[in-house]
């Protein structure tokens, strides 16, 4: 099947798109081949394109309401994929912005318990166990007496959502910082995280551009032909 072929596909995954309602229905001949005509491959192309800005279920939503001719609901996903990524890139202005007003933090070594780390830090027990309840904090539980312990780097979290807190950032603000700082091992290697992070999202802020290029042309496809067993077909299944 050459709509497949061209994309590297098996026959059956362009038959299970067309159940799935990410390609407009196709003819069949009198033998009941399927005919797939120029329209289904700007229908392929533009799911293929959207799948990778979007991801594959939004794009097969936005698929399915273009091809149900509801193009409002269509555009209505987009929006809110664009804002899931508006959402992404703020956070990561306040991970970079929380960075920045970062003092830096003592190396601490050994395990403590809540209300010593507490009275150090001049804050109440309940507020770490809150900030714990938020994910900022992860102590480990004595098996014996269940009290919290926290190790060097359960200390060294408490003491950036700490000065985080005292510049006014939001725990949802932090955790996301908490999580990026866990993961790198510490503050001074999430530098590269960050430029990673910062390049996934320009490569999904550009995809989101060529996406929405394929669906503009599919509909404007749409708008002046529709498929029928009499359109000149490119591929049989």
């Amino acid at each position: 099947m050459d709509l497949a072929r061209e994309h590297g596909l098996s026959p059956q995954a362009v038959r299970n798109y067309e159940e799935a309602g990410i390609l407009p229905v196709a003819g069949r001949t009198v033998h009941g081949y399927r005919t797939y005509t120029p329209l289904h491959a700007q229908a392929l192309r533009a799911f293929l394109t959207l799948a990778r800005a979007h991801g594959h279920r939004t794009a097969t939503s936005i698929m399915q309401a273009v091809n149900r001719d509801a193009a409002e609901d269509a555009l209505r996903i987009i929006d809110e994929s664009h804002c899931r990524l508006l959402d992404d890139r703020r956070t990561l202005q306040a991970v970079q912005a929380a960075l920045g007003d970062l003092a830096p933090v003592p190396a601490e070594r050994g395990e403590t318990f809540i209300g010593p780390l507490a009275g150090r830090l001049g804050i109440r027990p309940a507020t770490l166990r809150k900030w714990e309840g938020a994910g900022l904090v992860r102590p480990r539980r004595d098996p014996r007496t269940g009290y919290r312990v926290y190790s060097a780097a359960d200390v060294r979290d408490v003491r950036l959502a700490h000065q985080l807190r005292r510049g006014g950032y939001l725990l949802a603000q932090i955790a996301p910082l908490i999580a990026q700082v866990r993961a790198a091992g510490g503050v001074v290697p999430l530098e590269s995280t960050l430029r990673d992070w910062h390049a996934r999202l320009a490569a999904q802020g550009r995809a989101m551009l060529a996406g929405a290029a394929a669906l503009d042309a599919y509909l404007g496809a749409r708008a002046v032909r529709t498929p029928s067993p009499d359109s000149p077909d490119i591929s049989h299944a």
